[in-house]
């Protein structure tokens, strides 16, 4: 074990090591495969991956960097593996919630019994930023709210799976799930052979086939189309990646028009009808007749076409309240109500500012919690209390004090770490985990995931716009 006889096991669960330093099974194959590597030969196949993903545009956009925003989405070569064992525990989980969060989001929109009957406070979801009150009573095709679903995963000190966030609104990274698999094809092909890994590379199919699901009755071959904000966004890359990988056009709101009540897309042939929409616009621009009147992003009568029932959109209006962080925290409570079973996979321990004990515990412990805005993604708006400044903590305060409602705070888990390299040999950097869940006529979940990682050393926030990149999962069909 030449490769790894420096590497620091100690202090956090680590994915790769037991605490006696002993490698777990399921690591054996690829720790000895990497223990026969030529001094040198790691770095040169880091360097070539890296030098195909700069090739192929594998980029991720930072918004407000004075020093350019695009950014080669890093990638660290040792794959992080999941046994089957571990990934079924995942998978049973990761059904349940997302079963339970559509129940709420139908529940939320049209009976409110879960609000009637106290189990989710009336004030969480009406004023929840992207709760949708106009949308109460509307049907939404086969009841199904969140057709794509990133639901991000940590382990802690013991190694125990925790729910850190759901995201059903437009959940990015599954592009980089399929890149980094077929980096590691070229780069690692025998080791791939030598273990049962279980193929992430049906993504596309499985996600069309999610998509043409949600057609209009009576529509056999559904016109399917990913609509983009366009080339500046942040997630360009995936969507017309996405877009290649189902086959379908990547089109902007320019491109599609509404004529009663039906959408149709411009081409060089004419109009053609579109059934399905994979949105990658948030609610709020996607019809200035509805929503922002400023928006030059989204299609002018899309909304009415969408409560008519003539065309579908994936994710559907409204279901930001679900993944709403305060709304969050009473997941389990969903799951315990529609399912009558207790939750498989548990949230973190949350305090909601909303609720005065708990807010006056957050600011009494603000040097020891993390600090969380209900609505910011990608690592902003947050305080890391450990690791925070006086006057960082004095201004999360005030916000909180001002804003309540508006903020949740957890205490800091000990993120599981995984080896990954650095400069020329392996560190240990805290990592998570999204796995990606689709709802059509079935639930599926792609065998894997996106593994995050910190790469700043002794950072947790493994966002890519925080400095941090990803890994290869692997899921084992059966024990290594």
């Amino acid at each position: 074990m030449q490769t790894f006889q420096h590497y620091d096991t100690s202090g956090f669960f680590d994915e790769v090591f037991a605490p006696s330093c002993a490698v777990r099974p399921h690591y054996d194959t690829v720790v000895r495969s990497l223990d026969t590597l030529a001094a040198g030969d790691f770095a040169r196949r880091q360097q070539s991956a890296d030098a195909a993903f700069l090739k192929q545009g594998v980029t991720f956009t930072v918004y407000g960097d004075d020093k350019g925003t695009e950014r080669i989405f890093p990638f660290d070569l040792m794959p992080r593996i999941i046994p089957r064992n571990e990934w079924e525990h995942i998978e049973s989980g990761l059904v349940q919630r997302i079963t339970a969060l559509n129940l709420f989001l139908n529940d939320v929109y049209h009976g409110q019994q879960i609000m009637n009957d106290g189990v989710v406070p009336r004030e969480i979801v009406e004023s929840a930023a992207h709760y949708r009150p106009e949308f109460r009573g509307i049907t939404v095709p086969h009841h199904i709210y969140i057709h794509v679903c990133g639901t991000d995963l940590v382990r802690d000190d013991s190694g125990a799976y925790f729910v850190l966030e759901d995201n059903g609104r437009c959940p990015s990274g599954a592009s980089y799930v399929l890149e980094n698999r077929q980096a590691m094809k070229r780069t690692f092909p025998h080791l791939l052979e030598q273990l049962p890994v279980r193929p992430v590379d049906g993504y596309g199919a499985m996600l069309r086939a999610t998509l043409a699901h949600l057609a209009p009755p009576g529509v056999v071959d559904p016109a399917i189309v990913v609509l983009t904000p366009g080339v500046c966004n942040s997630a360009y890359f995936e969507h017309a990646y996405l877009a290649r990988q189902m086959g379908v056009p990547i089109v902007e709101g320019r491109d599609l028009i509404v004529r009663d009540d039906r959408v149709f897309m411009r081409t060089t042939g004419g109009l053609v009808q579109v059934h399905v929409i994979y949105r990658r616009i948030d609610d709020d621009f996607l019809d200035p007749l509805v929503f922002r009147k400023d928006s030059l992003l989204g299609v002018p009568g899309l909304v009415r076409a969408y409560t008519v029932g003539n065309v579908a959109l994936a994710n559907s209006i409204g279901t930001g309240v679900a993944d709403d962080k305060a709304t969050y925290a009473y997941v389990p409570k969903m799951i315990r109500y529609y399912l009558d079973q207790e939750p498989i996979l548990p949230n973190v321990p949350t305090y909601l500012g909303g609720e005065p004990d708990d807010r006056a515990y957050i600011l009494e412990h603000l040097d020891s919690l993390v600090v969380k805005a209900v609505n910011e993604s990608g690592g902003y708006g947050m305080l890391m209390g450990p690791s925070s400044t006086q006057g960082q903590r004095d201004e999360f305060k005030r916000r909180i004090v001002a804003n309540p409602r508006n903020y949740i705070a957890q205490p800091v888990l000990s993120l599981s770490r995984h080896p990954t390299f650095v400069g020329d040999h392996f560190e240990g950097r805290h990592i998570d985990l999204r796995p990606y869940i689709l709802y059509g006529d079935k639930i599926q979940v792609l065998p894997g995931g996106l593994t995050r990682v910190a790469l700043k050393k002794g950072s947790l926030v493994v966002n890519s716009s925080q400095g941090g990149g990803s890994k290869d999962t692997w899921v084992l069909w059966d024990a290594a």
